[in-house]
C-alpha cells in the first residue's frame, strides 16, 4: 500500500468515526491518535490526515450539498456511512484540493469503497464523482494538476525541439 493510499485510508476511518460519534469535533485529535496508532503507529504522513480531515469537515455542508445534487435519487443522510465518509474524501480532493489530479482523486475513492465499502460500492462512488467531474470539466473547471505538461527527453530538452 502506498503512503498516500494508507493515508486516506485513515483519513476516511477518521471521518467515520467522527461521522458515527455524531460529528463532535472536540474528539478529532483523539480519534486522529487512536486511527493512526490501529493502522501505522511510525508512519509519518507530514499532516496529510489531519489537514484532509480538517478541511473536509470544514467544508462539509458544501461537500455533502455537491454530492447530494449529484445523487438523484439518495441523500447522504440515506446511503452508508462508509460510502457517504469515502464521497467526502473523494470530492474534497476532486474538488478541492488542488495538488491531487482528478484522475487519483477518483481512483483512490474507488478503491476504498471497493475495499470498506459494500459490493457495489465502488461503481456507486465512481458513479457520483464522475458526474461531478463532468460537470466541472463542462463549466471548465480544470485543476491545475489536471494540466498535463509536456514531458522532456533524457536530453532535457523539449519534444519540439528533438524532432528537428
Amino acid at each position: 500500500m502506498s503512503n498516500r493510499h494508507l493515508a486516506r485510508t485513515m483519513a476516511m476511518q477518521v471521518l467515520y468515526e467522527w461521522d458515527f460519534r455524531g460529528k463532535e469535533n472536540v474528539r478529532l485529535p483523539e480519534v486522529v491518535s487512536l486511527v493512526r496508532e490501529e493502522f501505522a503507529p511510525k508512519f509519518d504522513d507530514g499532516g496529510y490526515v489531519e489537514k484532509q480531515v480538517e478541511e473536509i469537515i470544514g467544508r462539509v455542508v458544501e461537500i455533502d450539498g455537491m454530492v447530494n445534487a449529484f445523487m438523484p435519487n439518495w441523500t447522504m443522510d440515506t446511503i452508508t456511512i462508509i460510502d457517504r465518509n469515502i464521497l467526502r474524501l473523494g470530492v474534497y480532493e476532486l474538488r478541492f484540493d488542488a495538488s491531487i489530479p482528478s484522475k487519483v482523486a477518483i481512483n483512490e475513492a474507488i478503491e476504498l469503497g471497493k475495499k470498506f465499502g459494500g459490493e457495489a460500492s465502488g461503481k456507486f462512488v465512481n458513479g457520483v464523482l464522475g458526474a461531478i467531474l463532468k460537470d466541472m470539466t463542462a463549466k471548465g473547471e480544470i485543476k491545475e494538476a489536471d494540466i498535463e505538461k509536456p514531458k522532456e527527453s533524457a536530453r532535457g530538452a523539449s519534444p519540439e525541439l528533438i524532432a528537428e
